[in-house]
């Protein structure tokens, strides 16, 4: 038996060190760990390795349920695709394994909740944004990606695929900036 540790955060300016150290300190022998929206499962490359990695015996380990993600359904399908394997889901805040039947129920109802918060959040965020729209005081969020830096490389001869690593976004995103 196994333990792999999987680390995420949302966006660049965060850092998943605290997790990969909590991770590791639960004895997981290989953490792996991405920048990535846990909005949905897509472009979460390392999650989708580490299950591909997963053997009978093997144990999934998360610091918390929102870092697996945050819809019930794409959090349920991980469990589904990782016990597939053979393999377990521990969810250390609050202490949660797929190991017992209860640990599916409270899955689910956890999953369930961190669902509903994101849509709170995302909620009070467009009120707040409407409420200082009105008192003209929004000027929209700050600029992630450096627009001048991928029209530079792109200018150099660079390829999307280079300027995309050098610029820290995806190809898709170089090909939006440099199309307009």
């Amino acid at each position: 038996m196994t333990k792999i540790g999987y680390a995420r955060v949302s966006t660049i300016d965060q850092d998943f060190e605290i997790q990969q150290e909590r991770l590791k300190a639960e004895g997981c022998v290989i953490v792996r760990a991405e920048k990535v929206s846990g909005a949905s499962r897509e472009g979460r490359t390392e999650l989708a390795t580490v299950i591909e990695f997963l053997r009978e015996g093997d144990e999934l380990v998360v610091t918390r349920l929102d870092r697996l993600g945050r819809d019930t359904r794409d959090v349920l399908n991980i469990v589904h695709d990782c016990e597939r394997r053979g393999a377990f889901v521990t969810v250390l805040d609050p202490h949660v394994s797929t190991r017992g039947e209860m640990g599916h129920l409270i899955l689910t109802v956890l999953g369930m909740v961190a669902q509903m918060e994101r849509r709170f959040i995302k909620e009070r965020q467009r009120e707040g944004i409407s409420k200082a729209q009105a008192a003209g005081a929004y000027r929209g969020g700050k600029a992630r990606l450096d627009y001048e830096l991928i029209r530079r490389l792109h200018g150099d001869g660079l390829g999307a695929s280079a300027i995309a690593k050098i610029a820290k976004c995806s190809r898709m995103q170089v090909y939006r900036i440099i199309a307009d």
